[in-house]
């Protein structure tokens, strides 16, 4: 019996009648291990196949998909389509091109079981970050991700479409809002969210008189500065989120902190008299629905009026007047104020979606 250049066993006609048996084995199992061999579904497969060698291949009959084992685990080698997740869908729609979804939003952490390897849509947003005190800046916003195509993801439109989820069980990770600063620390950074491989950072704390820092944390987006020392907003993550604004800088007690950094712009610089609003956030439709998400905190002020701000982002105070929060679950930035009261950043929130 000979071989292909490949290493395939073929029968020549020099093989006697007595070497046909071991022939004919050893052909079966090279097929069994390089032909795509069809079975009706994965547990089919298993059955039939209890101990996969790294390189063995098969189709199932039930998706229509090819696989190969990699040595550790069966995965989709061509054809990859669309996942399919078992967990109860939040909610179905078609769009106006006939397509339609099934999707689940993560508002707390969870897992999310994919039963079938594919691509799905997915929106990651991080926990906004608190308000700064004292003529404080407005929190910054989570950082934002969709990667939907054609819709703009934070610092950029996404160009990435579809996101491959391989089988299996993955932990999603909600990140908390932020709280608001203290009489000595800054507005506090919003945690991180996460979906499989995918994370998001939170939004950066708004500066605060107080410390003389007043600049908000890098992060997601940044915080806007404090109306004290000419403080800078803190600078947001590449493709995440936009920088805080500018506190006012100087002793004029009309000034505000700067605006917190939204998921689409930067935000508001602070000045004497002026309203230093957050930066604005991002809309998506995966849920069917355009939902504003990813909005910086407004800057807060003693006489000026605090800044506002929207997408989920809260408003900024003045005088005796608090900042206000960001919404739960649009990972908003919270609002800097003159007094105690400051605004705490909204919760992050995981949004993952499937064609049916």
């Amino acid at each position: 019996m000979a071989v292909t250049p490949v290493g395939n066993p073929y029968v020549e006609s020099s093989d006697l009648v007595a070497n046909y048996p071991g022939a004919s084995e050893a052909l079966a199992e090279r097929i069994d291990i390089v032909g795509v061999n069809p079975f009706a579904d994965a547990a089919a497969r298993d059955a039939a196949i209890p101990s996969p060698v790294q390189g063995q291949m098969c189709s199932l009959n039930d998706d229509n998909k090819g696989y190969r084992y990699d040595g550790s685990a069966w995965v989709l080698f061509s054809g990859a389509g669309d996942a399919n997740f078992t967990n109860a869908a939040t909610g179905t729609y078609t769009d106006g091109s006939g397509i339609s979804y099934k999707y689940i939003t993560f508002t707390g952490s969870g897992s999310l079981v994919v039963d079938r390897a594919g691509f799905a849509d997915v929106l990651v947003v991080g926990g906004g970050a608190g308000g700064g005190f004292g003529r404080g800046g407005g929190g910054g916003a989570g950082g934002y991700f969709c990667s939907i195509t054609g819709e703009t993801s934070g610092g950029g439109v996404s160009t990435l479409g579809a996101l491959f989820l391989p089988e299996g069980t993955h932990t999603v990770t909600i990140g908390a809002g932020g709280a608001g600063a203290d009489a000595a620390n800054q507005g506090f950074t919003g945690a991180g969210s996460r979906i499989a491989n995918y994370a998001i950072a939170g939004g950066g704390g708004g500066g605060t008189q107080a410390t003389g820092v007043g600049r908000g944390v890098v992060s997601g987006s940044g915080g806007g500065g404090t109306d004290s020392n000419s403080s800078a907003g803190g600078s947001g993550f590449v493709a995440q989120g936009f920088a805080g604004g500018n506190g006012g800088g100087g002793t004029d007690a009309t000034g505000t902190g700067g605006g917190g950094g939204g998921a689409s712009s930067v935000g508001s610089a602070g000045k004497p008299g002026s309203t230093a609003n957050g930066g604005a956030g991002l809309s998506s439709s995966i849920t069917g629905s355009a939902v504003g998400r990813g909005g910086g905190g407004g800057g807060g002020g003693n006489t000026a009026t605090g800044g506002t701000a929207t997408s989920g982002g809260g408003a900024g105070g003045n005088g005796a007047t608090s900042g206000t929060n960001g919404t739960a679950n649009t990972g908003g930035g919270g609002g800097g104020a003159f007094v105690s009261v400051i605004g705490a950043g909204g919760s992050g929130v995981v949004i993952i979606r499937v064609v049916v």
